[in-house]
């Protein structure tokens, strides 16, 4: 299982779909946002936590298409399908991998990234706590489109917009517990929805991931 999840972060890296893509388009996000709505910082600070948590979301987009389709192209996942690891553990660590190389580079970016928004001092760590706690969601349910769309041409704006409703309510309790945190709010509601999600998607969607897998290999 090591030795899998390591050649995933390696392929993740030299793909393109690494640290560098998530992180300079995240960046790209945060800059353009204060010419669009303009230089008034108290603004931008309350709109912040929700501009982070978009920024994230749509780069964890970015790498989505390769989480499945390089194994599928070089026909190591008929092997990987074959062998005495259970197809689950396998796009588990899949997904790990994803998140190790897209969503952790982006939660440590987004206070550094809150600055140039004006975020409140409070509202860094709490922008920290909730996108570590609804990453992971954001790259299981990445992983189920994965495995959905694997094998299709162009698939990549299709596994878009299966990928986005599912996003939805992490981004929606996310958003919402950071900005809470920022303005000195209670946060336990939206976190604990937000763990909830993610503990959900972790327990069910591997299951439901690897049996799209097996009748997309038939």
């Amino acid at each position: 299982m090591n030795a899998l999840l390591i050649r995933d972060l390696r392929l993740a890296i030299r793909a393109g779909g690494g640290f560098g893509l998530g992180l300079a388009f995240f960046l790209i996000v945060v800059v353009l946002v204060p010419f669009g709505v303009g230089p008034n910082m108290a603004l931008l600070g309350k709109i912040a936590p929700g501009i982070l948590w978009i920024g994230a979301l749509l780069a964890c987009l970015l790498s989505l298409d390769r989480i499945v389709a390089l194994d599928f192209e070089d026909g190591s996942l008929d092997l990987l399908a074959t062998s005495s690891l259970p197809l689950e553990a396998v796009v588990t660590l899949k997904a790990v991998a994803h998140w190790i190389t897209t969503g952790l580079p982006l939660v440590l970016a987004a206070p550094v990234l809150g600055v140039l928004l004006g975020l409140s001092q409070d509202g860094y760590y709490w922008i920290v706590v909730s996108l570590l706690i609804g990453t992971p969601a954001l790259s299981v349910i990445g992983t189920f489109g994965a495995a959905l769309t694997v094998g299709l041409k162009r698939g990549g704006l299709l596994l878009s917009l299966l990928v986005l409703p599912l996003y939805v309510p992490t981004l929606i309790f996310g958003a919402e517990a950071a900005r809470r945190g920022a303005e000195g709010l209670a946060t336990g509601t939206p976190l604990l929805m937000l763990a909830g999600i993610t503990c959900g998607t972790i327990s069910l969607l591997p299951f439901a991931s690897a049996a799209v897998l097996r009748i997309n290999l038939r």
